[in-house]
């Protein structure tokens, strides 16, 4: 059902804060995943306990300096486990729903609470446009994509410019920021049970809003456009050796990727450590041999890992000291592997991963 909670002062931030802190003074949960001001005024996740200190929670913040999923993932996985709750943008809550197939996130006391997102800067550009607004960056983002959902580049992540999943609709709990008129209500859809528990009372729901339609549209373009351009360059002369011809092998692409969490990875192992001469004998061969080596060797093989389960978080773009477009070309690559096996990352827990089903019927025209 839909819930409408009244706005006072036009403090949307405040009725929402007052919304999750409901949570734990009527003990629905234990704790709460959410981001949270710091004393600096940067934004990052923290997990609460003392309902009081949500005074200082700021899930509106358009911002995403790390995939919560991860964390969300750590505090439901093993037992003992607390009842918690979780705060997520779509492609959080995506990405948690992955992890949960892949046994590394459980949700049977784990409650999502998602929210229609308009997009996020980066924690630098979200400072810096703080220190030069008076009034919170919110306001004008959501106005912005609201009433001209095709409106030029707001500075926002690479990720959010081609999103076209600004909700997550199979949430327990959604906060519906597109549809709500954030300086007199805030519209909240929360699944019967809940809402008993909450004792909060609304509207049965009514199917996806015009604006959050207008919305998809707009970013679907904007989304078909960056793929095009991205395939040229990797179906051209350029090749993806050269669109990564960049890349230091750093591994933060990995590091922050909410999909990369094998305990043992083989590129943070000896086997890439080689012998000095080994180095040189290719040196010989090839006349130059670049350094570091295998970095095509470690975007392939994270391709091949994980581009079934590619949220399209864009984490790693932003985590890339050599600025490469490192989610474009997964997502890129990922829309088609996804399409052939008919899979959407994140639309189902149910939805078994494609690669450990066996189906009859798949695959028949290879080989005819």
């Amino acid at each position: 059902m839909k819930i409408s909670l009244s706005v006072e002062n036009r403090n949307p931030l405040a009725t929402l804060q007052n919304f999750l802190k409901s949570f734990l003074e009527r003990q629905i949960v234990d704790v709460l995943l959410t981001p949270m001001r710091t004393p600096s005024n940067s934004v990052t996740p923290a997990l609460v306990s003392d309902p009081a200190l949500l005074n200082r929670a700021d899930p509106l913040a358009p911002v995403l300096p790390v995939n919560a999923a991860t964390w969300a993932g750590k505090i439901s996985l093993r037992q003992p486990r607390p009842k918690a709750a979780a705060v997520l943008r779509p492609c959080e809550a995506r990405a948690l729903v992955e992890l949960t197939k892949m046994a590394q996130a459980s949700l049977d006391d784990l409650l999502v609470i998602a929210l229609d997102c308009a997009g996020t800067y980066t924690p630098a550009t979200f400072l810096h446009k703080q220190m030069q607004n008076d009034h919170p960056l919110w306001v004008d983002l959501y106005a912005a994509v609201c009433q001209k959902p095709e409106s030029p580049n707001l500075e926002l992540r690479p990720a959010c410019q081609i999103c076209e999943q600004p909700v997550f609709e199979s949430a327990p709990i959604r906060l519906c920021l597109f549809e709500s008129d954030l300086e007199r209500t805030l519209i909240v859809e929360v699944r019967d049970e809940i809402a008993q528990k909450l004792n909060l009372t609304g509207e049965a729901t009514n199917g996806r809003s015009p604006e959050i339609e207008a919305f998809i549209a707009a970013r679907t373009q904007a989304r078909d456009r960056a793929f095009a351009e991205i395939r040229a360059r990797l179906e051209g002369e350029e090749g993806i050796a050269g669109v990564f011809a960049a890349c230091i092998r750093c591994h933060n692409c990995m590091t922050v990727c909410p999909i990369c969490y094998c305990k043992t990875c083989v590129f943070r192992s000896h086997v890439f450590d080689h012998d000095p001469m080994k180095y040189v004998q290719w040196a010989r061969q090839k006349g130059a041999q670049r350094m570091p080596p295998d970095t095509m060797l470690f975007h392939l093989t994270r391709q091949n890992h994980m581009a079934l389960s590619c949220v399209g978080c864009g984490m790693c773009t932003d985590a890339c000291p050599s600025e490469l477009p490192v989610g474009l070309v997964f997502r890129a690559v990922a829309q088609r592997l996804q399409h052939t096996f008919d899979y959407l990352p994140g639309r189902k827990v149910e939805e078994p991963l494609p690669l450990i089903t066996f189906r009859a019927d798949e695959w028949t025209e290879v080989g005819e």
